[in-house]
């Protein structure tokens, strides 16, 4: 199956990368190392706590609104919150910034007008030499990266100019019900087409992709249209807030009408921890799973279905507790683990310094350990 994430690339799953088990992000056949903490590139780290939605906000839609166009209030009222954002990249020999031209562009919303915070996705700013804001009222200004995290496809930037911004309300993904209607705004295509507003449903919830960043979410599923150009955008609610940010649609031929969206209540942690910190921490095992052991293939040996550690870094967390290559694991807590991704999303609930207890098969036997688990940074 075949997914686009942005207005230049296909986006499909990945066969063979490196992760922290914490937060695999592809799981389609070959050895993820785990346990390899990136270095914080970010520039820019904010040192206070940030309050979302300081400053000027969108103002709640009126759905009984006697014009009978809820979707016409919604993208009234959100539209001046939405953005878009151009990825520059060089190309050929760098002379200043002449050799820097857009090698793609996607879409953002504004989450704090105070300070100029904006949130889109990773995929969107990846790469990036020069990252340019375009508003609502035709300004175009230079972005800075607060923070990006490819585990959970985030990332957030920042604009110094602060005037006149206005910043979405956010509401609660857990509320929201299949069935119920959404809009998504962005701008597909570029600048050409910004702030395209198309209207749908929630057509499910708790989706599961095995995709990088998106397979660290349950996400939600709306036929609201997603094209290439509208990740980062916000997936809205009739009352005007932010439910979602668009991120991934199925590209498959043949399949129309199936967009994913981040559900915002849960990645609000993780963009919290970018402003404040500049990088989102996430809880790791420090060990290397092989995705390759399925639970036919494990049936076939006799063994039970779980997550099959291949490798354990010496000194790391699960060394420490005497976890081994070869061990199957088969429970977090009380949790069942059939496969890697199960142990990623599994330990994707708790936070680093937490401790788990792991049930694992090795040699016949299943065993029992607790491990406290280490913080892993972007």
């Amino acid at each position: 199956m075949s997914y686009y994430n942005d207005g230049s690339s296909k986006r499909r799953p990945s066969t063979f990368f490196i992760v922290v088990i914490a937060l695999v992000s592809a799981i389609v056949g070959g050895l993820i190392a785990v346990g390899i903490v990136v270095p914080n590139v970010n520039a820019n780290r904010a040192t206070n706590q940030v309050v979302l939605g300081q400053g000027q906000t969108t103002p709640p839609v009126n759905v009984t609104n006697p014009t009978g166009f809820p979707v016409a209030e919604v993208s009234k009222a959100v539209g001046p919150a939405v953005v878009g954002v151009g990825n520059f990249q060089q190309s050929g020999r760098l002379f200043g910034n002449s050799g820097l031209s857009e090698a793609g562009s996607g879409s953002g919303f504004i989450v704090d007008a105070k300070n100029g915070y904006i949130v889109t996705n990773n995929h969107v700013i990846e790469g990036a030499k020069k990252l340019v804001v375009s508003l609502a009222d035709g300004r175009n200004l230079d972005a800075t990266l607060v923070g990006a995290d490819a585990r959970t496809d985030l990332a957030v930037i920042k604009i110094s100019s602060v005037d006149n911004l206005t910043a979405v309300q956010l509401g609660d993904s857990e509320k929201l019900q299949v069935g119920e209607p959404v809009v998504a705004i962005g701008n597909p295509g570029g600048q050409e087409f910004a702030r395209s507003v198309t209207a749908g449903v929630v057509s499910a919830k708790n989706r599961v992709l095995q995709i990088q960043g998106e397979s660290s979410f349950n996400l939600i599923q709306t036929d609201a249209a997603i094209n290439p150009g509208n990740s980062g955008g916000p997936l809205v609610n009739y009352q005007g807030q932010v439910v979602g940010i668009n991120s991934v649609k199925n590209a498959e031929p043949g399949f129309e009408g199936m967009g994913f969206a981040i559900p915002i209540t849960d990645a609000l942690p993780f963009i919290q921890q970018m402003i404040e910190k500049g990088y989102a921490s996430h809880p790791g095992l420090y060990v290397s799973i092989d995705d390759r052991y399925t639970e036919e293939w494990a049936a076939q040996q006799g063994w039970p279905a779980g997550a099959y550690i291949a490798k354990v870094l010496s000194g790391g967390t699960a060394d420490k507790a005497g976890i081994k290559a070869g061990d199957v694991v088969t429970k977090v807590n009380e949790v069942t683990i059939n496969n890697a991704l199960d142990l990623t999303r599994a330990l994707f609930k708790f936070k680093p310094g937490d401790e788990v207890k792991l049930t694992y098969y090795r040699d016949g036997a299943t065993k029992e350990v607790s491990v406290t688990l280490a913080e892993l940074k972007q």
